[in-house]
């Protein structure tokens, strides 16, 4: 039987459920999940592998239309991620109505001009004839390879969706070990989650002012031993005072609840005890800041 490897982009509006489909796929959580837009930042890659195929997926921050440096580098992280990719996901949120930013990210497919398959998402939220017309619509817009409806949240379809882009691949060797789950280094996922926290913990516009840059992480001991410690010092920007403030909160409560569920989070992904400080420091308009990258993107180290 002869194996298949490709690279494959999830693009879509902001909240279309790309990184919880993502996740869905690989079966394990690489790309962090909230309810609010924008919540992915970076180009993330994920690696599903199996006995005849390996699946390298690119999750992409969401579509939209830039308003600040920090948004325009994110699409053009959109627009890199379609370059040298054998494969599109489009995926359409299939409950809420189509909007600009479901045809900009439409025109970013026909751009791409390869092979491409319309993921129609959040099916559980919706009546089934709902799906027709939807599927019309984009039949009539552009010459998509399959039309598949899934649901990431109750993994309906997923296997499915799974075999469909695995006959869209070309023969090929593998990408990346088996054993690989992600390309993205400990450091930067430390700096995920802590980020993901932040949006869970916050219920202000605060998490759109928020960057998370790990200062340190170090690993101590030997993981035979039992008794392996990560230290992670990480430092969380805001471009205004007044958000240190709701983020830190009366006596340090909300920073204690964000550490507190960051670190229990990290331990269970390393397997390894974490030592989690964090530091909450005002950058007036950083995301209009020349450089800004270097807070979004950990290739760039510390900010």
């Amino acid at each position: 039987m002869s194996f298949r490897s490709g690279f494959v982009t999830l693009l879509g509006r902001p909240n279309t459920g790309k990184s919880t489909l993502l996740n869905a796929l690989l079966g394990t959580k690489v790309a962090i999940v909230s309810p609010r837009p924008q919540t992915t930042r970076t180009r993330l890659q994920g690696v599903l592998t199996s006995e005849t195929a390996q699946i390298v997926f690119v999750d992409t921050p969401g579509v939209h239309r830039p308003t600040t440096r920090m948004n325009q580098g994110m699409m053009e992280s959109v627009r890199g991620a379609l370059e040298g990719v054998d494969l599109v996901l489009l995926v359409v949120d299939a409950s809420r109505p189509l909007n600009a930013e479901d045809e900009q990210a439409l025109e970013l497919v026909r751009s791409f001009g390869g092979a491409s398959i319309l993921v129609l998402n959040k099916i559980d939220r919706i009546e089934k004839p709902v799906l027709l017309p939807l599927i019309d619509h984009f039949h009539r817009r552009h010459s998509f390879k399959e039309f598949i409806p899934v649901s990431a949240l109750q993994g309906e379809n997923l296997r499915l969706l799974e075999g469909k882009i695995v006959e869209a691949l070309p023969e090929g060797p593998p990408y990346f070990p088996p054993d690989t789950l992600t390309d993205q280094p400990e450091r930067f996922l430390a700096a995920e989650i802590i980020r993901e926290k932040i949006f869970h913990e916050t219920r202000q516009e605060v998490p759109y002012g928020t960057a998370v840059v790990v200062d340190r992480f170090e690993e101590t001991g030997a993981a035979e031993s039992g008794r392996d410690l990560v230290r992670i010092h990480a430092t969380i920007f805001v471009d205004k005072e007044s958000h240190k403030g709701i983020l830190i909160g009366a006596r340090g409560t909300r920073m204690k609840e964000i550490g507190q569920a960051a670190r229990q989070e990290l331990e269970s992904l390393l397997g390894r005890r974490v030592y989690l400080e964090l530091f909450v420091k005002t950058r007036a308009e950083w995301r209009e800041r020349p450089g800004v990258e270097r807070l979004i993107d950990w290739r760039h180290g510390e900010a």
